[in-house]
This record gives C-alpha cells, sequence and structure tokens, in this order.
C-alpha cells in the first residue's frame, strides 16, 4: 500500500454511529446564557475544516442573540418548527428548510415546537457550554 492508499484508506475517524453519541446538555452559546427551554447538542463529527452536530430544541426554547465572529453556519430543520431571526429579519422554519448564519451577523431562534436541527460549522467551532 502507497502513501496515497493509506490517506485514502478509511479510519476509525471516518465513521460514527449517531446513536452512540451523547446528547449534551448546554447553559449557554458563544458565552450568553440560554434564556428558556431546554437545548441538547450531539456533536456527530469533526472534519478538517467543519463540525457537524444535530441540535435537539425544547418547544419554548430561546436563543440569546448572537453572531459568529470566526465561522459561518448552516442549518438544517429535520423536524419540528422554529422562529429563526436573521440581522432582524424573521423567518418560520419548517422541516426541509435551511438558513445561514454568516460571521458578524447577530441571530437568534425561538423554538415553537420540539424540534431537531442540523448544523454544520465552518471552521469547526465549539461555541457552547
Amino acid at each position: 500500500m502507497n502513501d496515497t492508499d493509506r490517506a485514502l484508506s478509511p479510519t476509525a475517524e471516518d465513521f460514527v454511529a449517531g446513536a452512540d453519541v451523547p446528547v449534551e446538555p448546554v447553559s449557554a452559546i458563544e458565552g450568553a446564557p440560554e434564556a428558556a427551554g431546554h437545548l441538547g447538542i450531539k456533536a456527530l463529527m469533526v472534519g478538517d475544516g467543519v463540525l457537524v452536530m444535530e441540535a435537539h430544541r425544547e418547544k419554548g426554547l430561546i436563543d440569546p442573540e448572537h453572531c459568529h465572529e470566526d465561522h459561518e453556519s448552516i442549518c438544517y430543520l429535520v423536524s419540528g418548527r422554529m422562529r429563526v431571526v436573521i440581522a432582524g429579519e424573521e423567518f418560520i422554519a419548517r422541516p426541509g428548510d435551511i438558513w445561514k448564519h454568516r460571521p458578524g451577523v447577530p441571530h437568534y431562534h425561538e423554538t415553537l415546537e420540539d424540534s431537531l436541527q442540523i448544523e454544520i460549522k465552518s471552521p469547526a467551532r465549539k461555541t457552547w457550554s
């Protein structure tokens, strides 16, 4: 096997059984405490320049308004319903909807129904605690 073959061969980090990844409870986003409700994050995979995660959102959760100075996020709603506010403009997200948070643009979410959201951050950043 040559170096190219080794580089292209799968490793233990190339596949993750999502059911085995625990949901981490979140108390703050970008250093700001969650205002109401429950949020859990499942960090599914981190690549060279990207983080893929699930956000498990309980009805009534309101994220604090915040912005990302060092990355962008693309969000996809799998289930539920959310109010998404980006730079003061409001959208109602339903399953199948997708949106982006660009660096430096203020935004927040309000969970209108229990929801599951996929979020991809590039470059990879852990912005919750």
